[in-house]
């Protein structure tokens, strides 16, 4: 199992909007990931439920897991950059029409 632990760089934690994206994001990879943050048991990354539950908060670290082997391995890293990410100040995509 690939693992990383990140710290959460929005402003207001893995709240609505930023977990939102997260989520979306983790849906988007070839292979499953988990995601566990203040001890709690691993989630599954594409559930927003789940990721709401968390309650992580800016600076709070959290672990992504995945299979190993290279889709995990990336898909660890494109998830890990996107929770940097201060989300909240970046404007948000416009939906499409």
């Amino acid at each position: 199992m690939a693992e990383r632990t990140v710290v959460i760089g929005s402003a207001q934690g893995l709240h609505a909007r930023p977990a939102k994206i997260f989520v979306q994001e983790a849906a988007r990879q070839p292979v499953p990931v988990h995601i566990s943050a203040g001890g709690k048991a691993p989630v599954p990354a594409a559930s927003i439920l789940a990721v709401l539950a968390l309650g992580a908060r800016q600076g709070d670290e959290v672990t992504l897991s995945a299979e190993d082997g290279e889709r995990g391995e990336r898909a660890l890293d494109e998830l890990a950059a996107l929770i940097e990410r201060d989300l909240d100040a970046e404007e948000p995509e416009p939906e499409p029409t």
